[in-house]
């Protein structure tokens, strides 16, 4: 059995209520990477365990996978998959683009998700078939928006210091044939892109709790994400996201040349 929405919303508002008070609250900050930058919070911890107790009280059949607290069962044939904090660098910096992802995979594909943006009250979800909106300014069904080249479109990255060596140069090749170009909204950028605000999203060095429960909102609103190399995104790595086909093979053709 499938969840429904309102179940996604209970998930959405247990991460909620643990990380809403914590933002621009001074959170204790603690670094996962001894060579670099990798900061998880107490948010974080606590958010991924209130959506984990919600699916293990109600789907103890499905698996977990989860950014803070480990997994379980990846090879069930449902796994959810868990970004608690996605963009907890800005959520340390009281920057209110951070986001909950959460996915729901069958056989390892993306069928239904969430992003949740708590400090402005908008969620976009993926149900299965069609992806929607709730937020300050209403509801609504969920489309991408044509755009007729690569030369038009809007194009949004975490930032241009993650791509190193040949990745560095295929992505400026993209970005250099854009109109505009804008940095650092981390998931958010997926989320305007699905309700059809911006055209392409590329990235490198995702893991799998970063795309989780972005893949479906962006497929179901019309739009297209895979890896660099044309295979899947559920795994993460190296992602391009665009609001159609003709701004996605233009890009691709620069990504994979």
């Amino acid at each position: 059995m499938l969840p429904d929405r309102a179940f996604f919303d209970r998930l959405a508002e247990a991460a909620r209520k643990e990380t809403l008070p914590r933002f621009r609250a001074g959170a204790d900050v603690v670094n996962k990477e001894a060579a670099g930058f990798d900061p998880v919070t107490e948010g974080d911890r606590a958010a991924e365990l209130a959506i984990r107790a919600l699916i293990e009280q109600h789907f103890p059949e499905h698996g977990i996978l989860g950014e803070e607290h480990g997994s379980v069962g990846l090879d069930r044939e449902y796994v959810w998959v868990i970004d608690p904090i996605d963009g907890t660098r800005a959520f340390i910096s009281g920057v209110p683009v951070w986001g909950t992802l959460i996915g729901l995979y069958r056989n390892g594909e993306a069928v239904m998700g969430v992003i949740d943006q708590p400090f402005t009250g908008e969620r976009y979800f993926a149900d299965g078939k069609a992806s929607h909106y709730a937020g300050p300014d209403g509801s609504k069904v969920l489309s991408t928006r044509s755009c007729n080249s690569l030369s038009d479109a809007i194009l949004f990255t975490t930032s241009p210091h993650l791509f190193t060596e040949s990745r560095k140069t295929r992505f400026e090749a993209v970005q250099e044939k854009v109109r505009l170009f804008r940095y650092g909204v981390d998931c958010y950028a997926y989320a305007l892109l699905a309700a059809g605000h911006i055209d392409l999203v590329v990235e490198c060095g995702l893991k799998p709790y970063d795309v989780g429960g972005l893949i479906p909102v962006i497929e179901q609103a019309g739009g297209i994400i895979t890896a660099w190399d044309g295979g899947p995104a559920e795994m993460g790595g190296e992602i391009i996201a665009a609001g159609n086909r003709k701004v996605y093979d233009e890009a691709m053709a620069l990504l994979k040349a």
